[in-house]
């Protein structure tokens, strides 16, 4: 049988791209009984470092995945974040601990992005309902007249060509994204653009360096510093005009660059992993949605690395869009609810685009004169009030309003935030408790009518007792109760219990929503 004949398989989700994002989405459509393939055009994970850093709201996303123990083995918490000038003198230091956040985890995690995709994909085969398949080139994606979604694919090995439909298509390919061309949407220029030189070695060496990331603020050559891993460094240099990665393939020219951090390793011991050029973009897609066709991560915004939120920016989004897809899917939900993917995550992304942008431009703007203010400012940093704690916080703006996101002059402070994820009176952190669906967090007890309706919409009534961190939380922000969904965003908040309730989808009850692992 040719591939034309041979017969059409149907999926409910169809993931184009098998980097971290797309793998993320499938996981936890998989973890709500929701049939989906990952169509990725590489049979092995790509071996070469890239992201680096993950903080601690994004490891909520990685314990959700079931990898929280496997992924702290790899990981190292960062200490925080040094600005040096061209001389490596300290401008202004803003240190981190390693205790565990609100959120349950440390603040600065880095890591190997190989490692990591490895893990992702190992964890990926324990769900029955996903399927992961590399090697394979995803051509066009067009609409059915039913409706349909329909991959034309082939398989990079023998050429065979074959066909693949879906209810939902996630694209997941990155910067040069096939499924946003196929949807007509376009990459908008935010107006930054640098070309860098990455560096990263391996060495079993004591460099002697502090274990946090150093960043060179210099007109003529910006840099960052740091350690990812237990024999991993990471450099990163802007590039001037007239040079190319070519002219640092070597330790002997890269030596002039890494010096100061490897003064006490002689070249025998410093094994060069990579060395590359990218150009850091800020740019992000006119559109994420055409119908049942969804943009994720680098596919939809394209952020320069200076506060390392790269690959999160693509966990957040597949964290937001996949329990909506399920429930829209199941019935728990209308199918406008998907609308309020791009509405919550856009604003959310390009204000993380600005931050890195103008943070890149500190780093290097104004000349000379430019490099007298960082020095005359940047260390008095520490005497304005809140600043330092505000640097080494790790909390990202709240989500914008949406028909799920009840935002008001009285839940600013709370609607369209992360709970926090705080281990509760049995020894168990929040996140294990809330599970895959809805919940109502309250100060006061429920009545048995209030309970009767939570438990018919499926949620999870948790009781923060008094005293106790959730509590504090609720009362801080003026509030008794808050509704939460399944990726831990409040999505409405008050002092009047029975309407709350009243906002909880049913979720669970009617949705059908089955286990996805593997027994």
């Amino acid at each position: 049988m040719s591939g034309a004949d041979a017969p059409v398989r149907h999926v409910t989700v169809a993931v184009v791209g098998g980097g971290p994002t797309g793998v993320t989405a499938a996981t936890l459509l998989a973890q709500y009984g929701a049939d989906t393939v990952v169509l990725d055009r590489w049979a092995q994970v790509y071996p070469q470092p890239r992201a680096v850093h993950l903080d601690d709201e994004i490891c909520r996303i990685v314990a959700r995945l079931g990898i929280a123990e496997e992924f702290a083995a790899i990981s190292r918490p960062a200490r925080g974040l040094r600005l040096v000038d061209r001389d490596l003198t300290v401008l202004a230091e803003f240190r981190r601990d390693t205790a565990l956040t609100r959120n349950g985890f440390p603040a600065a995690n880095m890591f190997d992005q190989p490692e990591l995709e490895e893990l992702l994909r190992r964890n990926l085969t324990r769900y029955r309902h996903a399927e992961f398949c590399g090697d394979t080139e995803v051509l066009d994606v067009t609409e059915e007249s039913g409706g349909r979604l329909r991959l034309r694919a082939a398989d990079r090995a023998s050429g065979r060509e074959f066909a693949i439909t879906a209810d939902y298509v996630l694209g997941c390919d990155g910067a040069n994204s096939m499924v946003r061309n196929a949807m007509r949407s376009t990459m908008r220029d935010l107006n930054f653009e640098q070309r860098w030189l990455v560096v990263d070695i391996a060495t079993a060496a004591d460099l002697g360096q502090w274990e946090g990331v150093h960043q060179v603020c210099d007109q003529h050559r910006a840099g960052t510093y740091m350690r990812i891993g237990r024999t991993r460094y990471r450099w990163e240099f802007a590039l001037l005009r007239h040079e190319s990665a070519a002219d640092f393939q070597t330790l002997d020219a890269l030596r002039p660059l890494i010096a100061p951090w490897t003064h006490t390793a002689g070249d025998a011991e410093l094994e060069l992993i990579r060395v590359t050029e990218y150009t850091f973009r800020a740019q992000i897609a006119d559109r994420w949605r055409a119908g049942n066709i969804f943009l994720l991560g680098d596919a939809a915004h394209l952020t320069p690395p200076f506060v390392g939120q790269g690959m999160g920016a693509g966990l957040r989004d597949a964290m937001n869009l996949t329990w909506k897809i399920a429930a829209v899917h199941r019935g728990a939900l209308a199918p406008s609810a998907l609308d309020s993917y791009e509405r919550e995550r856009r604003p959310h992304t390009r204000q993380m685009i600005s931050l890195a942008r103008n943070i890149g431009r500190a780093m290097t703007a104004g000349g000379e004169t430019g490099s007298a203010i960082r020095r005359f400012v940047l260390p008095r940093l520490h005497l304005v009030p809140g600043l330092r704690a505000k640097v080494v916080d790790s909390e990202t703006p709240p989500l914008s309003a949406s028909p799920l996101i009840r935002r008001s002059l009285r839940t600013r402070r709370i609607a369209g935030r992360l709970c926090p994820n705080p281990v509760l009176d049995d020894g168990r952190r929040l996140d294990e408790e809330l599970d895959l669906g809805f919940a109502l967090l309250t100060t006061v007890a429920l009545t048995p009518a209030q309970h009767t309706v939570v438990a018919d919409r499926g949620a999870r009534a948790i009781y923060a007792a008094p005293n106790s961190e959730l509590a504090r939380w609720l009362e801080n922000r003026r509030v008794t109760a808050a509704v939460i969904r399944p990726d831990r965003t409040v999505m409405a908040a008050g002092h009047d219990i029975t309407a709350l309730c009243r906002t909880l989808p049913s979720f669970a009850t009617h949705a059908g929503f089955a286990p996805g692992v593997r027994r």
